[in-house]
């Protein structure tokens, strides 16, 4: 049996886009056709502070500074984004190296924390030690911005449209950051759902955004880590088109974070702090 490795050249695939060209064979009642499609690329990304490998996240090799940034606040490894001295993006024949500097205490930390597995794409926890690593204190979301019903699914309709990789290949997700008005003014694309809203995080920290003033829209579940991440960037409210978990709302309870789940046509269920979505 050909292998896609086998029909595609390694040197063609070089885990250096974030789509590829693919042979296929469509089948259906009609007969068979041969064709070439885009597929989203897949690469392990090894994130290393100081020289240290920290984790290997499988994402796509795209907006990888901001992803260097993300993941570093959001995982908590650095309080500040001052704290990331250099970022350097380094691709081999295989995958992608971030090799990022910071203070030696900061390396430090990370080097006792350090992930034993690689982050599967959908598992935004996958290699963490202790269950006080997964469900770790998050910071109280401050923001007292109230955002209209109206809004939250405006931008969730814009955000499918933002999408360009997953118009070619219909295999990633994205995660997007809108103003209060629903006007969605950022947004990031990967093969996992995490990966792309630490992409966001970054996009806006590096753009020196305040993205309390908004709030953000994903296209997949909510789940728990997504709400800590959201707690970290520090939004009022986090807008998923499918539903949450019951993890997820306890979570967003605790961090005062609005929780939306099946943000979709024209229509939107509040899980936690409801008061801040109105009509």
């Amino acid at each position: 049996m050909t292998s896609l490795f086998d029909a595609v050249s390694m040197q063609r695939l070089g885990y250096a886009q974030p789509s590829v060209l693919a042979g296929g064979v469509r089948i259906t009642p009609g007969g068979r056709e041969v064709l070439e499609e885009r597929l989203a690329e897949e690469t392990p990304v090894t994130i290393a502070y100081n020289g240290a490998a920290h984790a290997v996240m499988m994402a796509t090799p795209d907006d990888l500074e901001d992803f260097a940034v993300g993941f570093s606040l959001t995982e908590g490894l650095v309080a500040r984004p001052e704290q990331l001295t250099r970022i350097a993006v380094v691709r081999y024949s295989r995958g992608v190296e971030l090799q990022l500097e910071v203070p030696s205490e900061i390396a430090d930390g990370a080097g006792r924390r350090s992930r034993r597995l690689s982050g599967r794409t959908g598992c935004g926890i996958c290699g963490t030690e202790s269950v006080d690593q997964v469900l770790r204190e998050l910071p109280v979301v401050a923001s007292g911005v109230a955002i209209s019903a109206a809004a939250v699914t405006s931008a969730m309709r814009a955000l499918r449209s933002r999408q360009p990789l997953n118009e070619l290949t219909g295999a990633v997700h994205a995660a997007g950051w809108a103003r209060a008005d629903g006007t969605l003014e950022l947004v990031r694309e990967d093969v996992g759902r995490h990966n792309a809203l630490d992409k966001l995080v970054g996009a806006l920290v590096r753009a020196k955004i305040a993205a309390s003033e908004g709030f953000v829209v994903i296209t997949s579940r909510g789940s728990f880590e997504l709400v800590q991440k959201a707690a970290v960037l520090g939004v009022p409210l986090l807008a998923a088109v499918s539903a949450p978990t019951a993890l997820a709302v306890r979570v967003a309870h605790a961090s005062n974070i609005a929780l939306a789940g099946f943000a979709r046509d024209d229509r939107v269920t509040v899980y936690s702090h409801a008061d801040r979505v109105r009509l």
